[in-house]
């Protein structure tokens, strides 16, 4: 399965699983994943991360914040440089507006 796919299909099943009840929170391990999945506040507290928990990413990586921050409830793909890479991300929003990405270097 392409990455592509694979972050698709990773947020997208998590994204199912908060609008039916679950808490950002239960999914935890997934931000231990290769590619890790991040779960964040409209505002930019991130939820799930593998270690910015509690934090903004509006605050520690604005530009990054500004493109996920795009994603909708039927989810997109966002691209933006972060690092010195090309990275896409798949971001999408639950129900109640958190947004949960995944992404990959291009």
């Amino acid at each position: 399965m392409k990455e592509k796919e694979v972050v698709k299909k990773q947020v997208d099943e998590i994204v199912a699983a908060i609008d039916g009840g679950k808490k950002a929170e239960d999914f935890a391990d997934a931000a231990k994943k290769d590619p890790y999945v991040f779960v964040m506040e409209a505002a930019g507290k991130l939820l799930v991360h593998p270690t910015l928990v509690g934090e903004s990413l509006k605050e520690k990586a604005g530009p990054v914040y500004n493109e996920v921050v795009k994603g909708t409830t039927d989810g997109i793909y966002v691209k933006y440089e972060w690092a010195g890479a090309k990275k896409c991300t798949y971001s999408r929003k639950t129900k109640s507006g958190l947004i949960v990405g995944c992404g990959y270097n291009e």
